[in-house]
């Protein structure tokens, strides 16, 4: 019991002092601004901030696919400034899984094959059990033999999130992930990374610009001008009104 607690209050993901810059001299924009924060294991997170604060930049630093200029990225204990290209690809394919706004499938492939493909790329052979167990745990289980252009937006947001989910990754970055989806479809899709924390206990780190989005998360960051200006914890309930309309009283007041 005392291990699973351990385990259950670890930080997954660790900013230290994190500078993102880029270009130079007169041109040089600063999107990260010494952020230091923390994402324990088995927690859903929420960012949000004005257009231009640094949201999409803090997840991309966070998850290795940009370094930051100056400060230390963690993730499951490792710190991700000493690794090479080789080393971080791997650690991504190991600890990492994305769920984007624009669904990135490959538009050849099936829903199944999409799917398969991290595993595939992690050179291990797809199981087609494991598979079809998590396309039907997206409701999607009778949809494996269609491509992405035979499926709504919504199916596809939820075949990304099988996708992502399927190597049972420690932690899933989701970058505006409902930002095209319709409200039903939107309650779905957050349900799934809901489900992520709660069952499997896989951290989630989401960047969205809406208040009732963010309202499934357990805490909601806010940036402004690449800085983390404010926080706000959640009352455990996904999808409370009542925090949502705090969270967009935070967010309308960082907008005026």
């Amino acid at each position: 019991m005392t291990i699973t607690t351990g385990v259950q209050q670890a930080e997954a993901v660790t900013l230290r002092s994190v500078r993102r810059t880029y270009g130079t001299g007169d041109a040089e924009v600063t999107a990260l601004d010494g952020v230091s924060v923390s994402f324990r294991s088995g927690s859903f997170t929420a960012v949000m901030g004005p257009s231009g604060s640094g949201k999409s930049t803090l997840l991309h630093c966070a998850a290795g696919l940009d370094r930051p200029t100056h400060g230390t990225v963690s993730v499951g204990g490792t710190d991700l400034a000493g690794l090479s290209e080789h080393r971080l690809t791997t650690l991504r394919r190991e600890l990492i899984g994305f769920v984007f706004q624009e669904f990135n499938l490959v538009s050849a492939l099936t829903a199944a094959q999409n799917v398969a493909l991290p595993l595939r790329l992690a050179g291990r052979r797809p199981s087609p059990s494991a598979v079809a167990v998590a396309l039907a745990s997206v409701g999607l289980a009778d949809r494996g033999g269609h491509r992405p252009s035979e499926l709504s937006g919504g199916q596809q947001q939820r075949v990304a999130i099988a996708r992502a989910l399927v190597t049972r990754p420690a932690v899933v970055f989701a970058d505006e992930p409902t930002g095209a989806l319709d409200l039903r479809s939107s309650h779905q899709v957050l349900g799934l990374l809901r489900g992520a924390v709660h069952e499997h206990g896989q951290t989630v780190v989401m960047v969205t610009h809406d208040p009732l989005a963010a309202a499934y998360a357990d805490r909601v960051l806010f940036l402004a001008d690449g800085h983390l200006v404010d926080e706000l914890t959640g009352p455990g309930r996904a999808g409370d009104t009542g925090f949502a309309a705090d969270v967009a009283a935070r967010m309308a007041r960082l907008e005026a």
